[in-house]
């Protein structure tokens, strides 16, 4: 199955989900090639952003488990880059 680069954003409103946003990324390490976390205080948000590789099924099913999660917004973006 070909693999794709890709980024994803990640938006969580509330802190106390965090923890459960990280257990959801470690299910899913293998996929992640970089991530930088910011701490929005001042608009009540916090920001994550992934650097991705995997095959879209891959990828959809990270997406697809962090959207679930009541609070937290997702977008992806996969690159037409393809090994």
């Amino acid at each position: 199955m070909e693999r794709r680069l890709g980024v994803v954003s990640i938006l969580l409103r509330d802190k106390a989900l965090v923890s459960r946003v990280n257990s959801l990324l470690s299910d899913f390490a293998h996929l992640v090639l970089g991530r930088m976390g910011l701490p929005l205080r001042e608009k009540g948000v916090n920001v994550i952003a992934l650097i991705v590789e995997g095959s879209t099924d891959e990828l959809g099913a990270l997406t697809g488990r962090l959207g679930r999660v009541e609070g937290v917004s997702v977008r992806s973006h996969l690159t037409d880059f393809k090994e």
